[in-house]
């Protein structure tokens, strides 16, 4: 599962600068006008997350989106190919697909507060009504990125151990010769497993650092 969990691309600068309590113009993304309770609603769920989250207005919203269109027109040619989104969007909905595989997942019991993020996340993103059209050309699925990015950090650690329990609950499938998916390998026995892994690891790594020579056994050997 190839998900960007390091640096990714930025978001619009627009949204990091302060609102303007709506007296900004800006209210539409293209055709599309920016409706004030659906964005109240959008805000309510990024404060749920993020306490210190500054509410969003529609100026700012607008003028992303613009920035984001900019930008996408500045690229080359092949990297403005029709229906990829840019890079700053794709690589959140891409750790969106992680925090939709961990929330669902019967047999990973995640932690309450990124469970709770989780739930959020997947919520908006699976539901019919947003901010901004999924449909819309280059700007859909900016409010689910900024949903994805205000979650990130509670969900990060989580999602990087679930994603590491999928790893070794394959390994131990491929052991047991099962074909499920969910064969009752659960969050305990992933802790496991990780403890006999890294203590597989630890005694390799003494092996290859010692010998198995006895101090002064090889002034005896001698090639006559």
């Amino acid at each position: 599962m190839n998900i960007p969990l390091a640096a990714i691309a930025p978001l619009p600068e627009a949204l990091a600068r302060p609102g303007l309590n709506g007296s900004g113009r800006r209210h539409r993304i293209g055709q599309h006008d920016i409706d004030p309770g659906i964005l109240r609603h959008f805000n309510d769920l990024l404060a749920q997350i993020d306490l210190d989250h500054v509410a969003l207005d529609r100026d700012q919203v607008a003028s992303a989106a613009r920035e984001l269109v900019d930008r996408h027109v500045d690229r080359s040619v092949d990297e403005r190919v029709e229906g990829i989104a840019p890079p700053c969007i794709r690589q959140r909905m891409r750790r969106a697909g992680a925090i939709d595989l961990m929330f669902h997942d019967p047999e990973w019991d995640a932690r309450p507060s990124p469970a709770f993020a989780a739930r959020l996340v997947v919520d908006y993103i699976r539901g019919s009504v947003g901010v901004i059209p999924n449909a819309l050309p280059v700007v859909g699925r900016l409010d689910d990125a900024v949903m994805v990015e205000t979650a990130w950090p509670q969900a990060a650690t989580e999602v990087r151990d679930y994603l590491d329990f999928c790893r070794l609950r394959r390994i131990e499938a491929e052991l047991r010769n099962e074909r499920r998916l969910h064969f009752g390998f659960t969050r305990a026995d992933w802790v496991a497993a990780r403890q006999a892994e890294a203590e597989w690891i630890a005694h390799c790594r003494r092996v290859a650092t010692s010998t198995y020579v006895p101090a002064g056994g090889a002034r005896g050997f001698r090639v006559n």
